[in-house]
């Protein structure tokens, strides 16, 4: 079970990440300055289909690519989604409840491919080297 508190441990794990918080207490972690995965704002694009109010629990992660996000996305689970603002951008959305389904090895994965994509080629390179076996 995977929390946001397993989030930013391994999120600030990574080389260079740092993490930067909104006045309203929304982490966002990044590195050299590019955001990799964030808590977002209540946006119009992303609304609870039951009440109709927008969600103020939502992750987002960059992916590597479109073809990883549509892997996410046919997950059986639907942990992970999208909305129309993201359509053709390489990231996925997690409700924060919807954490506790992953484990924490299936979250380190999204948060180090999340990272790959931000990183500094010279930075990823060595960090993959030294957890190939992990990675």
């Amino acid at each position: 079970m995977a929390t946001m508190a397993d989030l930013d441990e391994l999120a600030l794990a990574l080389p260079e990440a740092t993490k930067a918080v909104a006045e309203d207490g929304r982490p966002s972690y990044l590195v050299h300055g590019k955001m990799f995965c964030f808590h977002r704002g209540r946006r119009p694009d992303a609304v609870d289909p039951e009440t109709g109010e927008r969600l103020s629990d939502v992750v987002m992660f960059r992916v590597p690519g479109l073809e990883e996000k549509e892997l996410l996305l046919s997950d059986d689970r639907g942990i992970y989604f999208t909305t129309p603002h993201f359509r053709g951008y390489p990231a996925v959305l997690v409700r924060i409840p919807d954490l506790e389904r992953l484990d924490r090895e299936e979250l380190r994965d999204v948060v180090v491919d999340a990272w790959l994509t931000r990183a500094q080629k010279r930075i990823a390179k060595a960090w993959l080297a030294e957890h190939a076996e992990e990675a």
